[in-house]
């Protein structure tokens, strides 16, 4: 399969997650559980699989769940689970791998999204982990640049088991409450095009925040000493 191949089964699998889990839940019942747990966890947890559904998987999970095929529940209980377990996973392959991530040598690791994550980090700090959550790419690379980096666990785990909760929720609850609306129903490709984007606001509010704070910043002084 060659790249432009891979893009559009990708796109495919996106944009109709609704035929896909449908076709799952109808082939696999309460296993459906564990794929989906899978998926999550995979997708938070390495490096090498960002391109593995997230929000959209969330939105399109609570959808069938609203329709009874899926406890809500149970749902969210065991894939906050699997997006905490992904992140603390990520971490400890970055802790152990250190610097040579940056150098190269390691060819699994794609460096571009590594340095979109660190540039990342170096303006939001700790909280990337956090905001991570609603960004796809960044939300599997975070975590990852979070263990190269040794920042302290302690903290880390906060921020992961805090947005794990939020992530989660909020996608699985979205798609509970408001994927079975008909409009939503018949136009749920667009409404996946909607959901991406609206993940990445937090991340556009935060840039736009660091911006405006910087402008306010007064430029260093020039006087000779």
């Amino acid at each position: 399969m060659d790249i432009v191949e891979l893009v559009r089964s990708v796109v495919n699998l996106f944009l109709h997650l609704d035929k896909y889990l449908g076709d799952i839940i109808q082939q696999y019942g309460t296993w459906t559980y564990a794929i989906l747990f899978l998926i999550v966890f995979m997708e938070t947890g390495f490096v090498v699989t960002p391109f593995l559904p997230g929000d959209s998987l969330l939105f399109a999970a609570g959808t069938f769940a609203g329709l009874g095929a899926l406890d809500q529940l149970t749902l969210m209980v065991l894939l906050i689970i699997a997006a905490i377990l992904g992140d603390t996973v990520n971490y400890w392959i970055g802790h152990y791998v250190g610097e040579r991530a940056y150098t190269g040598e390691i060819r699994w690791i794609r460096k571009d999204y590594l340095d979109k994550t660190h540039e990342f980090f170096e303006k939001h700090g700790g909280k990337t982990i956090f905001l991570a959550r609603f960004v796809p790419i960044i939300r599997t690379f975070a975590p990852f640049v979070a263990g190269v980096g040794r920042m302290s666990y302690g903290y880390f785990l906060t921020y992961n088991i805090v947005g794990g909760i939020v992530w989660v929720s909020v996608f699985t609850l979205a798609g509970y409450f408001f994927g079975n609306i008909p409009v939503v129903k018949e136009n749920f490709s667009i409404a996946i095009i909607v959901i991406i984007l609206v993940s990445i606001l937090p991340i556009v509010h935060e840039a736009w925040k660091a911006r405006r704070e910087s402008r306010r910043t007064p430029a260093p002084s020039l006087e000779a000493e």
